[in-house]
């Protein structure tokens, strides 16, 4: 047999994963308020966590846009400079990094 608070906590992380997916960010402070009660510790904390910068989360899972695309073009840009390793002069950094691959 599950433990309750196993149960509350498959619970609230499948109605979290809903609000994800369906983008309910008003839907956030009230799963705060019901994930730090009467849940195990990770659970407790994770909510901790989101109510810290509640203002971020809720945009994130309001609205449709995404910063995906910018992170993918900076984590390309730290690879190349990390490949490069100081090695080579601004100009073939700069010529790398504009060049599209």
């Amino acid at each position: 047999m599950t433990p309750p608070t196993s149960t509350r906590a498959r619970d609230l992380a499948r109605a979290f994963a809903d609000m994800v997916r369906h983008q309910r960010g008003y839907l956030l402070l009230e799963w705060i308020r019901q994930a730090e009660q009467g849940t195990p510790k990770p659970m407790k904390g994770f909510a901790g966590f989101l109510r810290q910068d509640l203002d971020a989360v809720t945009t994130g899972l309001t609205l449709p846009w995404s910063s995906g695309v910018v992170e993918g073009h900076v984590n390309r840009v730290k690879t190349l400079e990390r490949a490069m390793c100081g090695r080579a002069s601004f100009e073939l950094s700069r010529t790398r990094i504009l060049a599209r691959p």
